[in-house]
């Protein structure tokens, strides 16, 4: 049975993201796998990576719970918002404090390359926009894409990541948004 963690980067409940996530939660559930959530807005932590890797910083008790339930877990599903084209800044912030040498990758001494630590696992980033997704990837280049996907996971071991698109949130209906949520469940119920 597939262990799959939902961890939700957006920082108001209220949002569409809460939905989202709520949504596939429940497909997760309907599937028959074992779900766990990580909100990280409700967590206690100093999000800035104070002294960089020159020296450690003590987790908090949040995020040493969240190390448990990623390294535990089988499937990373990332929701968040893409805003100026990046990640929220708790998001961001959540990633410079956890995965870190010795936890999520290592360097190698007297090496340019690193050891990928989270290797076995996958995930699925599912980004809500203000624009389509295929002008967030040609205009842009999709840069909370490459960020999360590529230099953070993949750099950590984790493969296959696949991305979904959730746009354009300000101008949609609510049978467009009932199609989105389906679609996320779906995506739950088949641990994708």
């Amino acid at each position: 049975m597939k262990k799959i963690l939902i961890i939700n980067g957006h920082p108001n409940p209220e949002s569409f993201n809460f939905t989202i996530a709520n949504e596939y939660h429940k497909g997760v559930l309907d599937s028959g796998s074992q779900v766990e959530t990580i909100i990280i807005a409700e967590l206690q932590f100093n999000p800035s990576l104070q002294f960089g890797y020159q020296k450690r910083t003590e987790l908090e008790p949040d995020l040493a719970e969240a190390w448990k339930k990623i390294e535990n877990a089988d499937h990373l599903v990332w929701i968040h918002p893409v805003w100026w084209g990046g990640l929220p800044a708790i998001t961001k912030g959540f990633i410079d404090r956890l995965f870190l040498p010795g936890m999520a990758f290592q360097y190698r001494e007297n090496s340019v390359w690193w050891d990928k630590l989270l290797k076995g696992k996958t995930a699925h980033i599912i980004t809500t926009l203000d624009q389509p997704g295929w002008y967030y990837r040609l205009v842009y280049g999709r840069p909370s894409v490459n960020q999360l996907k590529k230099c953070t996971l993949q750099f950590c071991g984790i493969t296959p990541v696949k991305v979904s698109y959730i746009g354009i949130v300000k101008t949609a209906d609510e049978g467009q948004r009932k199609k989105w949520l389906q679609k996320v469940y779906n995506f739950g119920m088949r641990n994708k």
